[in-house]
């Protein structure tokens, strides 16, 4: 049984989501009106995951997240507006440990449960079995403990790895690096991208599995934080080293092959893809203009198997394709079934990633 904490200021919200998951058999469900119930029904009601409105007056979502993950850390599913501004608000509380995310249908709540609630319910299972960081806010958690009140989280130093497990790729032009990831993909995409230099020798195309509305902040946070530029793909591009390219939610990002060299493209979601945008796709269409040996893949946490099957076929045909370790993986479902399906040349935690991509692509 999921032990479910419902936090949200709207009496109707609270009735229909109670009610989504009342009507499935493994939830025991209880409700909060704000932030401040939120905390004290989390210490008597002891739940499994926490679904938590992101605009709620008095303690709102923001603060109220940074209580959980500094005194009780539980997995977070925040939910938010589709506005610009609801998207930079959900990036930062995915950045100060939320789980997941799931945007407010628009329009009224109560005509758009029916598509929106299995959407929510599937985010929540998953959530329920979220791995979170022991060390995530450590720094944080031991301050307010002994003061009272959460400081800035402080930014990580990466532990590079000196082992290696794959043979180094060859130092040629014209390669590419693709990474895909889903659940608990933006605070990843910012400890991979973030120790890589701006003058990183390839290009590299990400698909994050978001909604239209989000990938678009994303690129620009990610940008703000990374030495390498980073862009979200919404016209036809040429690929030049030394930057980023985020594929547009709600639709999928392809390699083309351009006069000028390689290029990205967005493109409509297709029905063969159920997620988008899709890493399945990208890395199929990134095969058909780039040799296998001149792509590298990195396959990072998110539930589902999506990208599974294609870097396996890459890395048959001589690619090399890296899997987030299951330590560090919010869901070890997607870089899990890489594993599983014999498709990963290297197996490692979030912190050595970027380290073993510069040892491939030095």
């Amino acid at each position: 049984m999921i032990r479910l904490l419902v936090v949200d200021d709207s009496a109707l919200m609270r009735k229909l989501l109670g009610a989504v998951f009342a009507a499935q058999a493994d939830f025991e469900v209880a409700v909060a009106r704000d932030g401040v119930e939120a905390l004290a029904m989390q210490a008597a009601f002891r739940p499994d995951v926490i679904t938590l409105d992101v605009n709620m007056p008095g303690l709102d979502g923001l603060a109220c997240l940074d209580r959980i993950m500094l005194e009780r850390p539980c997995p977070v599913v925040m939910l938010s507006s589709r506005t610009a501004e609801g998207a930079e608000v959900t990036l930062d509380a995915l950045g100060r440990g939320a789980v997941d995310f799931v945007a407010k249908p628009t329009g009224a709540i109560s005509l758009a449960i029916e598509e929106f609630g299995p959407r929510l319910v599937q985010k929540v299972r998953a959530a329920s079995k979220a791995r979170l960081r022991p060390t995530h806010r450590l720094v944080e958690r031991v301050r307010a403990r002994h003061i009272g009140a959460p400081g800035p989280a402080p930014r990580q130093a990466v532990h590079h790895s000196a082992e290696g497990q794959a043979r180094q790729v060859a130092r040629r032009l014209g390669g590419i690096v693709l990474v895909g990831a889903s659940t608990g993909g933006p605070p990843a995409l910012d400890a991979l991208l973030s120790e890589l230099p701006g003058d990183f020798a390839w290009p590299i195309v990400v698909a994050q599995h978001m909604p239209g509305s989000f990938t678009g902040p994303l690129a620009r946070r990610l940008d703000g934080l990374c030495a390498l530029a980073v862009q979200e793909v919404t016209r036809p591009v040429v690929l030049e080293p030394g930057h980023v390219y985020i594929g547009r939610g709600d639709a999928d990002v392809i390699i083309t092959r351009r006069p000028a060299g390689l290029g990205a493209a967005p493109a409509p979601s297709h029905p063969d893809h159920p997620w988008h945008p899709s890493v399945d796709r990208l890395v199929e269409t990134a095969l058909a203009h780039v040799e296998a040996d001149r792509i590298v893949g990195i396959l990072m946490t998110g539930m589902g198997r999506d990208g599974a099957r294609s870097m396996t076929e890459m890395r048959a045909r001589g690619g090399v394709t890296l899997a987030e370790a299951e330590e560090t993986s919010v869901v070890w479902g997607m870089p899990g079934e890489l594993v599983r399906a014999g498709g990963a040349s290297v197996v490692a935690p979030l912190d050595t990633l970027a380290a073993e991509l510069l040892r491939l692509v030095p």
